[in-house]
Order: C-alpha cells, then sequence, then structure tokens
C-alpha cells in the first residue's frame, strides 16, 4: 500500500482526498490511498508519521500551514521565502521535505485574468494562506496592501477600507476562511457598493462555488473567481512532487 493523505483541522469538507481518490482510480492505482488526519493541535504529527509507515506525503492546510515547519527536516527555497508549507515529502529515509505549490495553483489561476486595468491588488487576511499570495503577487510584480484585523507596520485594518482604497485596488483577495460552508452567510467586512467593471474579485474559497464575497462582488459588475482551479493546480504539483 502506498498512503498520502492531508494534514490539517477540521477538515472533513476536504477537496483533496476526494480529488486524490479519484485520481489513483483514475490512473489503475488501486493501492494508493489518500487519508485526511484531523489533529487537534500539530504536536500529533510524529507519532502520526510513525504509525503510518506506508505514508509517502501529504497536504497541509488550516491551521498548520506555518506551524508545521517546526516538524521539518528540510524546506525548498521557494516554501523558506513564503514562510509557509502545503506539502511534505517524505524520503525513502523517512525525511519530511516542505514545498509550497498553493502560490504556483493561484499564479496560474489568477494570470489569465489580469488586464492592464488591473494594477495593484488588497488581500483581505494575513494567515498562513495568504503568505503564498503575497510571494506570488510579487513574482507577476503586482503591489498590494494587506488587510487585517490588528493593526500594524504592514497592513491596514478593514476599518480603514473607504471609497479610495477599493478604487485605488482593482483586484480584491479574500484569502480568509470567511464564507467556507457551512458558514456561507459570512463575508470579510468591506464596502461592497465601491466595487465595479474594473475589478477582479478572487475568493481561495471553493466550497461553496460562489462564496457571498463573490456574489455581491458580482453584483457591482466585478470579475469573479474561486479557488477550485487554484487547489486542482496546487493538487497537481504536489503529485509532481511525491513522484520525484
Amino acid at each position: 500500500m502506498t498512503l498520502f493523505g492531508l494534514v490539517g483541522k477540521n477538515i472533513g469538507y476536504s477537496f483533496s482526498k476526494n480529488y486524490f481518490t479519484e485520481k489513483f482510480q483514475n490512473l489503475g492505482l488501486k493501492e494508493y490511498f489518500y487519508q485526511n488526519f484531523d489533529l487537534e493541535t500539530i504536536d500529533t504529527l510524529p507519532e502520526i508519521i510513525a504509525k503510518n509507515p506506508d505514508l509517502q506525503g501529504f497536504n497541509v492546510t488550516i491551521p498548520y500551514k506555518e506551524k508545521i515547519i517546526q516538524y521539518l527536516d528540510a524546506i525548498d527555497d521557494e516554501a523558506q521565502k513564503i514562510g509557509a508549507v502545503n506539502v511534505v515529502k517524505i524520503t525513502n529515509d523517512r525525511k519530511l521535505i516542505g514545498y509550497n505549490t498553493d502560490f504556483y495553483g493561484f499564479s496560474k489561476s489568477l494570470e489569465s485574468l489580469l488586464t492592464k486595468n488591473h494594477k495593484k491588488a488588497l488581500i483581505l487576511g494575513n494567515g498562513g494562506a495568504s503568505k503564498a499570495i503575497f510571494y506570488a503577487l510579487e513574482q507577476l510584480k503586482i503591489p498590494y496592501t494587506i488587510v487585517s484585523r490588528t493593526k500594524n507596520a504592514t497592513n491596514i485594518t478593514y476599518a480603514e477600507i473607504d471609497k479610495k482604497i477599493i478604487l485605488e485596488h482593482q483586484i480584491i483577495i479574500n484569502s480568509t476562511p470567511l464564507g467556507t460552508f457551512p458558514n456561507v452567510d459570512n463575508c470579510p467586512d468591506i464596502p461592497y457598493n465601491y466595487l465595479n467593471y474594473n475589478h477582479l474579485c478572487y475568493d481561495l474559497i471553493y466550497n461553496p462555488s460562489e462564496s457571498l464575497f463573490l456574489k455581491l462582488a458580482k453584483e457591482k459588475g466585478a470579475l469573479t473567481k474561486n479557488g477550485l482551479e487554484m487547489l486542482q493546480l496546487q493538487a497537481e504539483k504536489s503529485w509532481e512532487i511525491w513522484q520525484k
């Protein structure tokens, strides 16, 4: 048996398990399996590794993309720069090597939507998921402003978002979990009435397929995209890493 998995917390909704289970079936890999490891605390990771000798690699999701790093034996250059890991490969000698494929998935899914009007991005949230977004935008040479609940030297708060800020930022990215199923009535607290057809609103959420954030943006004429393609692209990149 060859086992892969997903490490996270409250991950019953997981995209990855269904995606890889179907992939293995399509490839005829009958002895390949994908399992969710729903951990109350990341401290139990070494125990999971020890108990599953067939585990060859795993994806990492909220809230462990940063906390996982302390348990790794090595981390690739891009993941090091990003400061977050969403893919781990387990080598033959049981070393844990960390990678980040989120930035790749996000970049590839965003690029085709960009126009000359999309000059600056507003990123809602600054958790582990957003770190890959920062890196991807830097690679695309798109300046950005970070929005967080608390003020510090590197971000603004939601209370500071006004008409001027909305109009100055033509790309708005929700990297928070607000609006994820089953809490579909939630959304980031921004003045949606200032959005217009020049805006591109991107939500890392894929369940529901149209979050309240995207619904409100679309009503104002904005181009919208959810996080499903990003997840598919990063999953394929994960598979490449595991097969190396």
